[in-house]
């Protein structure tokens, strides 16, 4: 059996070591990966040590150390992450924004798959009407030109508006999950997704803008767009980088492809979901109002700045001096 002596004089500086990361101020999740594994190494190495120490029948003050020393770790390590408005607020605010800048080639190709639909949809139907019969029901088509023939000058009653905001936030949602959610198929169901609707979003603008209300529609879409049709996007994007991180492996299993790209991911539809709830509250309250076309074109595009704004400046890190 060791002395005692020899025993702590040999395994003192890694419990030391562990001592000092289990006793840092910030969250283990935030450390890098090599850290983390280091403190898991240390921990496991600490339980042998505890087992040597109790069997040996050291000290009860060196037992009471290390306990106190593999309870903690154990906790840092294995305890359940609370939920903080902190933490909620910093994924929102700074991991969002600088996940989707850092997967600005999967937004593009997002955006590349809704937008160009929605051109051919708008300007197919705008150029032959027929066109649009081939995408969505005749039927569907003249019931939303009937919706926008009058336009919002009346406004809509306070209790329809907000029903109708609590519709759009199941509607969109809607939209932006299967965007999203369907990209576990390797990204197809995403391409499908963003395609269809782009596509008939711009079939029924085309339809309606023939119809004669064309000022209409895009004066009740102004307002709500920016952020409505940005969190779709982001949700197609998302989709298409859990398919690619299915596609492309880069060795590892794709659980474990997925697993390295989950919180970048998870930030981006969390981000998209709060836009769909801004965009909902403003397409039940602010879009079908009474209030001046031109009024809700300049506030489109304050919304339009500000959105662009946060998604490109949001979230860096500052420069160190």
């Amino acid at each position: 059996m060791i002395p005692q002596d020899v025993f702590v004089a040999q395994r003192k500086n890694d419990w030391h070591e562990l001592d000092i990361l289990v006793g840092q101020e910030r969250e283990l999740y935030s450390n890098d990966g090599p850290t983390i594994s280091r403190m898991a190494s240390l921990y496991r190495s600490l339980c042998s040590d505890l087992v040597r120490c109790q069997s040996a029948r050291y000290t009860p003050d060196l037992t009471g150390y290390l306990n106190g020393i593999a309870g903690r770790a154990h906790s840092a390590l294995y305890g359940a992450r609370p939920i903080r408005a902190f933490g909620v607020t910093n994924l929102l605010l700074r991991e969002f924004p600088a996940s989707l800048r850092k997967n600005w080639r999967f937004f593009l190709l997002s955006t590349m798959l809704f937008v160009l639909p929605w051109i051919i949809g708008q300007a197919g139907t705008m150029a032959e009407p027929s066109f649009a019969k081939h995408i969505l029901p005749a039927g569907q088509l003249e019931g939303m030109a009937q919706m926008y023939s009058k336009g919002f000058d009346e406004g809509r009653a306070a209790g329809v508006d907000a029903g109708m905001a609590g519709f759009y936030v199941m509607n969109n949602v809607g939209v932006a999950l299967r965007c999203f959610a369907t990209g576990i198929t390797f990204g197809l169901g995403s391409v499908f997704f963003l395609v269809y609707n782009g596509l008939m979003i711009g079939t029924v603008t085309g339809w309606v803008w023939n119809a004669g209300y064309g000022g209409n529609i895009l004066t009740f879409m102004c307002g709500h767009a920016p952020f409505e049709l940005t969190a779709i996007l982001i949700s197609g994007a998302a989709g298409l980088r859990m398919g690619y991180a299915l596609v492309d492996t880069k060795g590892v299993t794709r659980v474990m492809s997925l697993r390295s790209s989950a919180r970048e991911i998870a930030a981006l539809v969390l981000g998209a979901a709060a836009m769909l709830v801004i965009a909902a509250a403003i397409e039940g309250f602010w879009s079908p109002s009474s209030l001046p076309p031109v009024v809700k074109w300049i506030a489109s595009g304050v919304f339009s700045l500000g959105v662009a704004a946060f998604l490109i400046f949001a979230g860096r890190e500052k420069k160190r001096a």
